[in-house]
């Protein structure tokens, strides 16, 4: 049986996060989750593991608090998980995530897909997919927002800029997806309570054979501050109004 793997992220989440006047982050209130975009990378997989008739696996990485993430993963319909556990995960860069991601994905074996969310809810660099597919050598099929499986081949419609382009690919291949592709499932009671019983297998990050030296460093993290304009719009018909208001949106790009 072939593994269908889902790699999410361990988060902060963003409603636990408070930003001071002088714009620095205060953290220390937030709780942990798995990244929103990643809990569609976890479905996704579920679906595809039914399809291929593979096995849906989850795998991370992560300093100790990631491993709380494991049963909540779990939950959501995947039958095993994979925890990478190692402090340096909180300074790891794009291209470190990816190089541990692929050496655990190698370990593993027998990996018929894997699958990303486009981007995580914290940075949303965008840069995980196409690094393990680099490092594992296989096609990468990103931007996703429906998928389907027939046999050993995927198609995928990706969702760019101005157009959809739908691409095939032969597995075994690593796709990102974006939220559209599926909605996540909510777990139930049974659900949670089946999680604590299904297998967990802890890698420490020094056993990977990896380089964990970082090609980029975080030197500052500040609240991001939006200037609105105050437009405001009062007299005159509505249809003018509306009018004015179109107009307005034109010149900033949004319609």
């Amino acid at each position: 049986m072939s593994n269908i793997i889902a790699c999410y992220k361990w988060v902060l989440d963003e409603a636990d996060i408070k930003i001071n006047p002088d714009q620095s982050i205060d953290t220390n209130k937030a709780k942990g989750k798995i990244s929103d975009y990643d809990k569609n990378a976890i479905e996704a997989v579920v679906q595809a593991a039914k399809t291929l008739g593979g096995k849906a696996v989850g795998l991370t990485f992560g300093n100790a608090k990631t491993k709380q993430s494991l049963k909540d993963a779990l939950s959501r319909g995947l039958e095993e998980g994979y925890w990478i556990n190692s402090e340096q995960a909180v300074t790891a860069d794009g291209a470190v995530t990816a190089k541990v991601l692929a050496a655990a994905i190698k370990k593993i074996g027998d990996v018929s897909l894997v699958v990303c969310a486009e981007g995580a809810s914290d940075t949303y660099a965008r840069q995980t997919a196409p690094r393990v597919g680099a490092a594992l050598d296989l096609p990468v099929v990103s931007s996703v927002c429906k998928m389907e499986i027939k046999g050993n081949t995927l198609i995928a419609q990706r969702k760019l800029y101005d157009c959809l382009e739908t691409v095939k690919v032969e597995l075994p291949a690593v796709v990102s997806v974006l939220p559209e592709t599926c909605v996540p499932t909510i777990p139930g009671l049974k659900a949670v309570m089946a999680a604590g019983k299904k297998p967990i297998t802890e890698y420490k990050g020094e056993d990977l054979g990896v380089d964990f030296t970082t090609k980029t460093k975080v030197t500052e993290v500040k609240g991001y501050v939006m200037n609105r304009k105050n437009i405001i719009l009062n007299g005159g018909q509505v249809a003018d109004q509306v009018n004015e208001l179109a107009t307005f949106l034109r010149k900033e790009g949004v319609l």
